[in-house]
């Protein structure tokens, strides 16, 4: 069984599809997903699916849709796997559990990858750590559960997942500048910092590559436009460690060396803020 919740969801057992076509059940599934071979209580997937006031017939209803997604499975996995709906879809003292391997739901896959990443990050070792976080970002075909309504659980797990996201984006960007891959980043740079115009890494990380590339004057610039939008939208200057920065272009010396800092080995750590 594989369910995927980094983009629309998706849901299959042997090739078959288990997703419900009504929202609720899809509600369900989706956060039983993210928390695999772990018990969700009931009293969470009710306030995931009514809110903080559900309905009286609230505990029938759930049941009914934890049946729906039984026969669901029933019908996608072969008898002769010898596996029944019962056994994936768990009642347990409470809740309920989705008894799947973390490794086939995407988020819990992106998690490992990440996790694996961000460490590598932090060693030095730019080459694993550019190659764990890739395998991680390719998981995601668009805004998770972009099909699927978001109540109070859900809107957190999305939240922590795109977060998540462009982290493990910063990271491998700043490790792919590390590994001299500086003109393969400008564009993908070029992309974030107009998706994400306040964001002081991703536009520090952009002037790093400029001035890798022998282009400290679009570094200057870069800067301009990011102390332009923060004075405007937020009556803010940069923060203290961008504008030396870019006061270390202006001087002549090496950006990434100022940027990392003093006592971080190989710059690990420093090119995501």
């Amino acid at each position: 069984m594989r369910v995927e919740v980094l983009g629309s969801l998706r849901g299959e057992a042997v090739g078959v599809s288990l997703l419900p076509s009504a929202s609720k059940p899809r509600q369900i599934l989706a956060l039983l997903a993210l928390n695999a071979q772990h018990i969700v209580p009931v009293p969470v997937l009710m306030e995931e699916l009514w809110g903080a006031g559900p309905p009286r017939s609230a505990p029938t209803t759930l049941q009914t849709y934890i049946l729906q997604l039984r026969r669901r499975l029933r019908s996608a996995i072969p008898e002769t796997a010898g596996v029944w709906d019962k056994n994936v879809l768990v009642t347990r003292h409470g809740g309920y559990l989705l008894d799947a391997d973390p490794a086939d739901v995407d988020a819990l896959e992106f998690d490992r990858l990440t996790g694996a990443g961000h460490t590598a990050y932090e060693v030095g070792d730019m080459a694993s750590a550019s190659g764990q976080l890739t395998a991680a970002l390719k998981l995601w075909r668009g805004p998770a559960l972009a099909d699927v309504p978001h109540g109070r659980h859900l809107g957190i797990e999305v939240t922590r997942l795109q977060e998540s996201r462009l982290g493990a984006l910063e990271r491998r960007i700043g490790a792919d500048l590390r590994l001299g891959r500086h003109r393969e980043v400008l564009g993908e740079l070029s992309a974030l910092c107009e998706h994400h115009p306040l964001h002081e890494s991703l536009r520090a990380q952009q002037m790093l590559a400029y001035c890798a590339d022998g282009r400290s004057s679009d570094a200057l610039i870069s800067y301009k436009r990011l102390r332009e939008t923060l004075v405007e939208e937020l009556g803010l200057e940069p923060s203290p460690r961008i504008q030396r920065l870019h006061q270390a272009i202006l001087r002549g010396e090496e950006a990434m060396d100022v940027w990392s800092g003093p006592g971080r080995p190989g710059g690990a750590g420093a090119l995501t803020g």
